[in-house]
């Protein structure tokens, strides 16, 4: 009897956690795979991703009937206009084929990184797409969850109407963790390059000293200047969500640097680099020794972790495991 009574325990635990389905775009296909291999309640599959002779998506969900009933989730990558499509295409059928429930998981919503509605006439695209995702449709389940790390405007997630559940998830436990394995561990300082950065992110490091740079302006020109905190001797980490060209962390290294700090790394979840702006990181690029020490980015940008693969000073921080256990919510 007491064996009988084990097993009934054990298998209401299990019970509890859920069995999902994991599809992906081409772009996310090693970051799926890395999701998967986190839990044995993960299982991938498989899209034939065509096109028609004319461009048109040409797609085709295989074993559609197998996912009846189950919990599946999309891992997308809104990488550029070109594929949100045909991702689309796919995001809004998976919740009509009688699954259980669904999940999307978007790891940069890409859209407004520079929206500035600012006069009549400028287009809110990051409204759009949550306009766009917001009218998934409902799974037998209920509303669609969408999982998204480090959103940039934190008034987009007001963007999402009441047809989806947005998830709003950080990298920032990653960085944490990597933090603690340093050698210097008890010489870090986390910097933010702006009262915005620290806005956002200062509650999830607080038990770092902290740096705050500022914009000001002088002429014409915008420069970083120190605003509060003391970097000397110190390893300073400069944290944000995001980067594009670079320059805005490049002018505040410059200013940590002249407070005599010891080392300058940073940390950013999406690392965008348009036209391979990362390259001006790079060591072969940056030959003084006050380049960065480190440059750590998520995964959540896929082209980019393919480009700086192997490459100082970027090392990329996998969002796998939080992606894996946002999926059991």
């Amino acid at each position: 009897m007491e064996n009988n009574n084990n097993q009934v325990t054990g298998e209401l635990k299990s019970g509890n956690k859920k069995q999902v389905r994991l599809f992906y775009c081409m772009e996310c296909e090693e970051l799926a795979r890395k999701v998967a291999a986190h839990s044995q309640l993960i299982t991938l599959q498989s899209i034939n991703w065509r096109s028609f002779d004319d461009g048109f998506p040409n797609l085709f969900i295989n074993n559609a009937h197998d996912i009846r009933g189950q919990h599946v989730a999309f891992l997308a990558s809104f990488s550029s206009p070109a594929v949100i499509f045909e991702q689309l295409s796919v995001i809004y059928n998976l919740p009509r084929l009688f699954v259980a429930s669904f999940t999307l998981v978007l790891p940069f919503f890409p859209t407004g990184s520079f929206e500035r509605m600012e006069e009549e006439g400028d287009v809110a695209t990051a409204f759009t797409m949550a306009r766009i995702l917001s009218n998934i449709p409902i799974s037998r389940g209920g509303p669609t969850s969408i999982v998204i790390y480090d959103i940039h405007a934190l008034q987009e997630r007001f963007y999402f109407g009441d047809h989806v559940l947005p998830l709003f998830e950080t990298g920032i436990p990653l960085l944490k963790q990597r933090l603690h394995q340093l050698s210097d561990a008890d010489k870090i300082v986390v910097a933010f390059p702006d009262d915005g950065a620290w806005k956002r992110f200062h509650k999830l490091l607080d038990h770092f000293p902290t740096v705050i740079c500022t914009k000001v302006r002088e002429g014409d020109k915008r420069i970083v200047r120190l605003k509060e905190g003391n970097p000397t001797g110190c390893h300073v980490v400069i944290v944000d969500d995001l980067v594009q060209s670079g320059g805005t962390l490049i002018e505040c290294q410059k200013v940590l640097f002249a407070h005599d700090a010891a080392k300058v790394s940073a940390y950013v979840t999406h690392g965008v680099f348009p036209k391979r702006s990362w390259e001006r990181f790079t060591q072969k690029n940056n030959r003084s020794e006050k380049g960065f020490a480190y440059f750590w980015i998520t995964d959540s940008c896929p082209q980019t972790v393919k480009a700086v693969e192997n490459t100082a000073p970027f090392e990329v921080l996998s969002l796998a495991g939080s992606i894996a256990d946002a999926l059991q919510i």
